[in-house]
């Protein structure tokens, strides 16, 4: 089983950064999977960014170019490089590995 624990959420004005990460431990080999989602009121939730099985990334329209994905092998680690945020961008975000999810952080852009 795996478990995941995110941080680095937090409140930010619109055009301001933040970095989330992911600490993945279990029984764990390759991270290549691993990826961020986000929840919003009222909405689905939906796939923020994510690092597919072959070790490339993938990225929602909404955040191309503002966000990015990386990794830490050896940390079992991923984070999220968000940049730019627009007050649409509040939600939850969720770490995401086969078929465990995290906790969740909030992430608020507001002024």
């Amino acid at each position: 089983q795996v478990q995941l624990v995110e941080s680095g959420g937090g409140l930010v004005q619109p055009g301001g950064s933040l970095r989330l990460s992911c600490a993945a431990s279990g029984s764990i080999g390759s991270i290549n999977g691993m990826g961020w989602y986000r929840q919003a009121p009222g909405n689905q939730r939906e796939l923020v960014a994510r690092i597919t099985n072959v070790g490339s990334t993938v990225y929602a329209d909404s955040v191309k170019g503002r966000f990015t994905i990386s990794r830490d092998n050896a940390k079992k680690m991923i984070y999220l490089q968000m940049n730019s945020l627009k007050p649409e961008d509040t939600a939850v975000y969720y770490c995401t590995f086969r078929s465990s999810w995290g906790q969740g952080t909030q992430v608020t852009v507001s002024s």
